[in-house]
């Protein structure tokens, strides 16, 4: 009994090819998302910096200071050694009891749209952190900034505690 050696035929072949672009098409655009959003834990990991700066000063101290350079936060530009993160900003810079504080960080857009790195072109999320009754406080993300004008991060691209 004679058994004959058969290869793939060109329509096998053409259906692999397929089903390989397709896959392709399809993670591309979800590597390169995963991509920014790991870029992203930098302006998280300030924030996060900061909010336990914020956390322990009103923890030791039962209230605000009367300027948000008493916190300690550096809140100085780092353009010239960050590809994502502009600065973390503080505000109200004078802060009064019963009000929430907010830490916002000032993202490069560049990270996500291929844009020069400018200061004309940032995207902003913060943390907005609330004095609990006990001397705790409770942080919310919240994207985007108190002025209208400033752009958000794009949500897929936002930590997910972030996103709604």
């Amino acid at each position: 009994m004679k058994t004959f050696e058969r290869g793939f035929t060109l329509i096998e072949l053409m259906i692999v090819i397929a089903i390989v672009g397709i896959l392709a098409a399809i993670a591309l655009p979800a590597y390169q998302d995963y991509i920014v959003r790991s870029k992203m834990t930098e302006p998280l990991a300030a924030l996060a910096e900061a909010k336990t700066t914020v956390s322990e000063y009103v923890s030791a101290n039962g209230k605000y200071p009367p300027k948000t350079e008493n916190f300690g936060i550096n809140t100085t530009s780092r353009i010239a050694y960050s590809e994502i993160l502009w600065k973390v900003d503080i505000y109200p810079t004078t802060p009064v009891a019963g009000t929430p504080i907010h830490l916002g960080a000032g993202v490069f857009t560049s990270a996500w749209d291929g844009s020069e790195k400018s200061v004309d072109s940032i995207a902003v999320f913060q943390l907005s952190g609330s004095t609990n009754a006990d001397g705790t406080m409770t942080w919310e993300c919240i994207n985007g900034a108190s002025d209208a004008n400033t752009p958000k991060v794009p949500a897929k691209y936002l930590p997910a505690n972030c996103r709604g």
